[in-house]
């Protein structure tokens, strides 16, 4: 998707983005999210836990487990629906992908 921008004559231009991803960036598993609305802003963040190794299976399970949040980030109402749209589009195309399996 094309990041339009203002000339000085008002007329939008289309702006190509080049994605890049660092190659040394990690990328933990997001096994929970929270979503809040922060001053008409969706915050969206990411939680991933660290499950105990537990051996000696007769100790009693973990009281509590904690979620650390390893990323939050800030989405606009107006891109909110597209960001919407692409994850509903990717869930469709994995399930019909393992659907049969």
């Amino acid at each position: 998707m094309a990041r339009k921008k203002e000339t000085k004559s008002n007329k939008a231009v289309a702006v190509p983005i080049e994605w890049y991803v660092p190659d040394g960036m990690i990328t933990p598993l997001a096994s929970n999210m929270v979503v809040q609305v922060v001053e008409d802003i969706f915050k969206v963040s990411f939680f991933g836990i660290d499950y105990p190794i537990q051996i000696d299976e007769s100790m009693p399970p973990p009281s509590k487990i904690r979620a650390t949040c390893i990323a939050s980030v800030f989405i606009t109402p107006g891109k909110m629906p597209k960001f919407i749209e692409a994850l509903q589009k990717n869930f469709d195309k994995y399930l019909s992908k393992n659907q049969n399996e």
